[in-house]
């Protein structure tokens, strides 16, 4: 069976080039509880801002797309602390582009900019800012 080396390594090849990530720590400048963050996503890419938060705080966040070469839609979603996924808000089945979600737990949260549809999978790239503030 000298076919499933084969397979194996090209399985490998294509989980390993499936979809990068890119992260940043998000901080508030002193004395602000908020701050604007920008940049660019493209196919199946994603972006996560980590921040660190406390129970019962409220986090809002809002998206607006800026420039793109496709449709120009992007969306977010926001994990709790330890998830492998899982989000208390998504972006795409709220489609609203801004959201206040009160906090369940203290730890660090993630909000996740990511693509669907044609644009993700034509490769299209999408210029965003997020605006983010905890109270």
């Amino acid at each position: 069976m000298k076919f499933v080396p084969i397979a194996v390594a090209a399985f490998l090849f294509l989980a390993g080039s499936a979809s990068a990530q890119m992260s940043e720590n998000v901080k508030f400048a002193p004395g602000n509880f908020g701050t604007m963050l920008s940049g660019t996503v493209k196919g199946n890419d994603y972006f996560d801002y980590k921040l660190g938060a406390k129970a019962g705080q409220e986090l809002f966040v809002e998206l607006t797309v800026t420039n793109t070469d496709g449709n120009g839609i992007a969306y977010f979603n926001i994990l709790p602390p330890g998830s492998t996924g899982e989000a208390i808000y998504n972006g795409s089945m709220e489609d609203t582009g801004s959201t206040t979600v009160q906090l369940p737990e203290s730890g660090e949260y993630t909000i996740r900019v990511y693509l669907m549809g044609n644009d993700r999978d034509a490769g299209k790239t999408v210029s965003y800012n997020v605006d983010v503030s905890i109270q």
